[in-house]
């Protein structure tokens, strides 16, 4: 079964996903002008400028639960493993996914947004829906709305639950399966009160997990302070094949840092357009923006916090493709987590352990809630009429055996279901919004057009000759949060 799983995800994650992903993103740096610079500081501004309705969330509940989604257990656990299988330049690609990704965040977001839909009495969109009505091909929607469910749904969960359990088991010996059993209690509580309750719970944990992990990673940064210089030019050297140490991993590091990257961040991979719909603003790009800004937070924030932890403390393994190790700094320790626990752990004896597991419960459990809506979004999609209620609860069900399944699987089988559904869904996205290039950038110059001129900005796709946006061409008007 191993073998079976693993040669799908090789012919899958093949060199040509990863030209794919980095050529994407160089495309759409170059033709929004380089968003990611010019427009940091709308979005950071446009992060708290909106509020939610009776359909639709804040654009920081949005925000927060793209965030969910991105910061996940690959920012603990993926770092490690980019650097164990590419050595330190690895982070380097890392970095470097996900300055370009920010520009292909942006274009599904808007994308997200342009082509929404009110249904269930709250905002529904995301690739599924931007392909039928954007592009007008619905098998190919259908395929990626069961691409999608499958992967947030059965894949991926696995991968965080199972960083959950061991890092708890780890920390404070708690068996995996109590461990599961804690997990699908919580799970099931929160998801059964919808995107609205899973906004707010979102909306709430992510800046404090988010914020008290890069907090602990700054005061080991701190003692470390005179290093800096010196780790940075261990990650360019390695990146570029010029450290002796690492010259046998080059293609590795690229590999690694591109693909922990994307599954870190998952900037084109599909998944953050499913929040992104959910916001109510009044311009799409203004959520694109706050999409792609979240990407910095993921990978340049908690992912390079992380690194630098390792890297400082020396803290870290890394493997020969041909077998053995390049460098083997800590004997007998697992890739994952404990390289991260172990990071901490030099400077916080007794805090090690335990603070990664709690991070690690908070980072991964918020991504399992934000797979929970993904696949709960392209259901609705398949379920037109929205007559199938036994197929959420089925849908609710599965995620929560997946979670708990995940929990006594093995590491391996755990990054590699998930790898498969990260790389499925990203070949499907990332063709789709190359396809539908033209409305997002008409958007980003609409956007950029109405600033200019001192406006907020409005939209009306109409004047762009974008067809489809039914929901921009007579928009429902929402009561705000505070009114209702």
């Amino acid at each position: 079964m191993e073998e079976t799983i693993n040669a799908i995800n090789n012919i899958i994650w093949s060199n040509a996903l990863i030209i794919l992903c980095l050529a994407t993103g160089v495309y759409f740096s170059f033709t929004t002008g380089f968003l990611q610079i010019r427009y940091l500081k709308d979005m950071v501004k446009l992060l708290f400028g909106s509020t939610g309705s009776k359909a639709g969330v804040s654009s920081f509940q949005a925000f927060a639960l793209a965030l969910s989604g991105r910061i996940g257990t690959g920012n603990i656990a993926g770092v490690a493993t980019a650097i164990a299988m590419g050595g330190p330049g690895a982070v380097f690609w890392m970095w470097l996914i996900a300055f370009l990704g920010s520009a292909s965040a942006y274009v599904e977001a808007t994308l997200g947004q342009i082509y929404k839909e009110v249904k269930d009495g709250q905002y529904r969109g995301g690739p599924a829906f931007y392909i039928e009505k954007g592009l007008g091909i619905k098998w190919y929607a259908i395929v990626f709305a069961i691409a999608t469910i499958l992967s947030t749904a059965l894949f991926l969960p696995g991968v965080q639950s199972n960083s959950i359990a061991l890092s708890s088991h780890n920390a404070f010996a708690i068996p995996v399966e109590y461990t599961g059993i804690g997990l699908v209690v919580l799970l099931g509580l929160i998801i059964i009160g919808g995107v609205k309750r899973i906004a707010k719970v979102a909306e709430v944990v992510v800046p404090f997990m988010a914020g008290g992990y890069i907090l602990l990673a700054l005061v080991i940064i701190a003692f470390h302070f005179t290093q800096i210089p010196d780790v940075f030019l261990l990650i360019l050297k390695s990146a570029f094949n010029f450290e002796p140490a690492f010259a046998g991993v080059i293609g590795m590091a690229i590999a690694w840092g591109v693909k922990r990257g994307i599954y870190s961040n998952e900037a084109g991979q599909g998944t953050a357009p499913h929040a992104a719909a959910a916001a109510e603003v009044s311009h799409p790009a203004k959520q694109g923006l706050v999409q792609a800004f979240s990407v910095y937070v993921d990978t340049l924030f908690v992912c390079t916090a992380t690194a630098f932890m390792i890297l400082f403390t020396g803290q870290y393994n890394v493997q020969n493709p041909d077998g053995g190790y390049l460098v083997e700094n800590i004997p007998g320790i697992e890739i994952g987590p404990a390289y991260t626990q172990q990071a901490i752990a030099s400077h916080f004896p007794a805090f090690g352990a335990p603070a990664v597991a709690i991070a690690l419960l908070f980072f991964a459990f918020t991504t399992i809630l934000a797979y929970y809506y993904m696949a709960e979004t392209n259901l609705s999609y398949l379920d037109k009429n929205g007559r199938q209620k036994w197929a959420v609860w089925g849908l609710r069900i599965l995620i929560m055996a997946a979670t708990y399944y995940g929990t006594v699987k093995t590491a391996a089988v755990a990054w590699t279901l998930g790898d498969i559904g990260v790389g499925l869904m990203a070949w499907l996205n990332l063709i789709a919004i190359l396809l539908l290039r033209k409305p997002a950038l008409r958007v980003l110059r609409d956007y950029r057009r109405q600033k200019q001129a001192g406006k907020d900005p409005e939209f009306h796709p109409q004047e762009h000759g974008i067809k489809g946006a039914a929901y921009w061409e007579q928009p429902v008007k929402n009561e705000p949060d505070s009114v209702r």
